[in-house]
């Protein structure tokens, strides 16, 4: 009867070991899949290519300006960058806001107006219980009264999930060809040229989500490697002499068709940054300015580190060390320009209109000042285009103390997969993420039937032993002891 005892005490103790072991392994793997927050990515969408068409058309003879950093991709797709939100990869839910936006004007009056004015940005992709909604800010002229409205994150569309699984684990959230359908208050947005139910271009997107326990701890920066920012000369110098500044940038993509004709299958080249040059998907960014800033004269005298070299058929123009000048509420923007192993210095490119420069809280900005090409800079492109042409705009970035920080390179993401690949495959990329996770639990669980089943065998075999015993005679205490 007492050797029955021990083995009951076995299993007991195996089976709280198992609980043990559970209760530490499971809330960690819940601690892991725990809300993620986004940080970085893009979203790759149309809005809807045939009205593209027509504006750019010879009806209404119109074109499209991209704002705040978004860029164009492929044949007709307009990229929004700096996906910033959260992911709970237990439920599924996402929901990524992204930066950049597309203005669309055709059919221009006599007095240089518009009657077809429209512009979509800051697009917000919500997901939660299988269903799935894109917002934006939209603004548009009504086609009959010419009266603008302008609405802050309109519900635009309706994605079409069709049942995809959007639980997994970490890793970038990748979604390819979305399909999107013009909700009610979007046609309304849309002042009136599509109805409620119209297809609207597919949407594709990509975000980087941050695990829970990096989400909660600040990075930490291993002192003996240096930040860029402390190898920087600007960054690093303390201003020397009345007006000087720690640090600057300028942004300018020189011209976005032009990239698109060097990109593309006529120019069939390509472009190179060297010396310090950074890519910014729709801009390039000239970093490291010195120089000198007079906020009361309005004045700013600056040159930048950094090259961009267009190569291609028939095509090889290099630009750099890059300098901007100000004053009287104009700027103009000069390069070194490389032509047939030719250089000629500081060619003023373009001006652009610098109004708008103006300090604030140790860091002064101009934003997206429009600009235009000088005879200069025609010479410059080879007579492609003339002077006067409408160049991409200028940004600037000051930096007049050492606690100012310049504003961040738009944040495309890690991952390199392109955009609207011809195999959607969303699905599988959500269920691979899943599996991580699943794998995990689906080990544990195997693992405790095995054990639990250990356990069943030992508390089952002492009963039958301690009932055998009290039939027949006692039982020896060594198979006791071998349990």
């Amino acid at each position: 009867m007492m050797s029955a005892r021990p083995t009951r005490a076995s299993a007991v103790a195996l089976l709280a070991t198992l609980a043990a072991l559970l209760g530490a392994l499971l809330p960690a793997t819940t601690a892991q899949a725990a809300g993620r927050t986004v940080e970085g990515g893009r979203l790759d969408w149309g809005i809807k290519s045939s009205f593209q068409s027509y504006v750019t058309g010879p009806v209404a003879k119109g074109g499209f300006k991209l704002r705040n950093g978004a860029a164009t991709v492929g044949g007709s797709l307009f990229r929004f960058h700096s996906a910033t939100g959260s992911y709970d990869p237990d439920s599924g839910a996402l929901q990524a806001s992204f930066s950049g936006g597309v203005a669309f004007q055709g059919h221009q009056k006599p007095d240089g107006t518009y009657e077809l004015d429209l512009s979509v940005s800051r697009p917000t992709i919500r997901i939660n219980g299988g269903g799935g909604t894109l917002y934006a800010d939209v603004s548009s002229k009504a086609k009959d009264s010419g009266a603008v409205t302008t609405a802050s994150q309109v519900p635009f569309a309706t994605l079409g999930l069709g049942g995809l699984n959007m639980k997994g684990g970490a890793g970038p959230v990748v979604l390819t060809n979305i399909p999107a359908t013009l909700t009610d208050q979007g046609a309304k947005a849309f002042a009136g040229y599509y109805e409620a139910g119209a297809q609207l271009d597919p949407v594709s997107l990509s975000v980087d989500v941050k695990p829970a326990a990096a989400a909660e701890q600040p990075a930490q920066t291993p002192q003996s490697s240096p930040t860029p920012a402390a190898e920087s000369p600007g960054a690093s110098q303390a201003p020397q002499g009345a007006g000087a500044f720690t640090d600057a940038a300028v942004d300018w993509g020189v011209r976005r068709t032009f990239r698109e004709y060097v990109s593309g299958s006529i120019g069939q080249g390509k472009w190179e940054l060297t010396e310090g040059a950074q890519d910014g998907g729709a801009l390039f960014r000239f970093p490291q300015g010195k120089g000198a800033y007079d906020a009361a004269q309005g004045t700013l005298d600056a040159a930048f580190a950094g090259s961009v070299h267009f190569t291609g058929a028939h095509l090889d123009l290099k630009l750099g060390k890059v300098g901007v000048k100000v004053e009287n509420g104009k700027g103009v923007l000069s390069a070194d320009v490389t032509t047939g192993g030719q250089t000629k210095n500081a060619v003023p490119l373009v001006e652009f209109d610098a109004k708008g420069l103006k300090a604030e809280g140790g860091l002064a900005t101009l934003t997206e000042a429009p600009a235009t090409l000088t005879e200069g800079g025609a010479q410059a492109f080879n007579a492609m285009y003339k002077a006067g042409t409408e160049m991409d705009p200028v940004s600037l970035a000051v930096a007049l103390d050492g606690a100012a920080k310049l504003p961040a390179l738009p944040n495309l993401g890690s991952t390199a997969t392109p955009a609207a690949p011809a195999t959607p495959a969303p699905a599988a990329a959500a269920n691979a993420a899943q599996t991580s996770n699943t794998g995990l639990y689906a080990a544990l669980a195997v693992a405790v039937l095995v054990l639990a089943g250990g356990a069943a065998f030992l508390v089952v075999r002492g009963r039958r032993t301690e009932s055998a015993g009290s039939a027949e005679a006692p039982v020896p205490t060594e198979p006791a002891k071998r349990d």
